[in-house]
């Protein structure tokens, strides 16, 4: 046939001006709204990583471990006896410590009142202890135990501290009924009676004496009316006389 013969075939790339505008357009924004729709999704998956990394290197890592174990407030306690009732490893990372744990273990020391355990960050535990104050010293075998006001032992010491008044009580402590009015007196004296005391002796909630200087005694039978009682001795201390009673404050007598 003529004419007839192989032809050659050959690619060639289209111009783009064989796109026409409209469609490009089109696909732009079509991109656009793909990678619109992806970035939350984008966003989030960084956002995950990055407080994972953070929560691992906070929680599961020493470098924002316990460097420092700082104690505040200890008097009689030694800041190392509080350390080692904390019991906190140097290292454990420090948003991992149970502070809760830490204090309740820190009150387990007996002069220990209250405790406050804090983080300050990056590396330190801070441990802010509040001691028991002694209101009074009770002879036990040749030595002295300290109360507070709560009526805790809380210390033996081989001399009672000056100005503090004796307690002369079998069985000292916060649940002893002794304890408790021993300390509802004291509470209730005058400034002028306390420079005077040199001991309270209760050998049953209604038999009360406190012992002065000078060998002078004041009977104050029971705890009740103790204010009334209170200002009653004193306005007696001035008087003649070895023992002051006032059990009965509105009926007092003085030999």
């Amino acid at each position: 046939m003529a004419g007839s013969g192989t032809r050659n075939w050959r690619l060639v790339r289209a111009d783009t001006d064989a796109v026409p505008p409209s469609a490009r357009r089109f696909m732009a924004r079509a991109r656009q709204r793909r990678l619109r729709a992806a970035l939350p999704w984008l966003v989030g998956a960084g956002v995950l990583l990055v407080a994972g990394g953070l929560l691992w290197l906070v929680y599961g890592t020493s470098v924002l471990g316990v460097r420092t174990v700082e104690v505040a407030g200890a008097q009689t306690l030694g800041a190392e006896q509080v350390r080692a009732a904390a019991a906190v490893p140097a290292g454990r990372p420090l948003a991992r410590v149970d502070l809760d744990d830490v204090a309740a273990r820190v009150r387990g020391l007996a002069p220990v009142d209250r405790v406050v355990a804090s983080r300050e960050w990056p590396s330190t535990l801070r441990i802010e202890v509040v001691e028991r104050v002694a209101v009074a010293a009770v002879p036990v075998r040749g030595q002295f135990e300290l109360i507070d006001d709560d009526g805790v032992p809380f210390r033996v010491v081989a001399a009672p501290p000056a100005g503090l008044p004796l307690a002369r009580l079998a069985t000292p402590g916060p649940a002893d009924a002794n304890t408790h009015s021993a300390l509802t007196v004291l509470a209730a004296l005058s400034d002028d009676l306390r420079e005077q005391l040199v001991a309270i002796s209760v050998t049953s909630p209604v038999a009360i004496r406190l012992e002065l200087r000078k060998d002078r005694v004041v009977i104050w039978g029971d705890d009740t009316d103790s204010e009334q009682k209170s200002k009653v001795a004193t306005a007696l201390l001035r008087r003649k006389g070895d023992e002051i009673d006032v059990s009965a404050p509105t009926v007092v007598t003085i030999r």
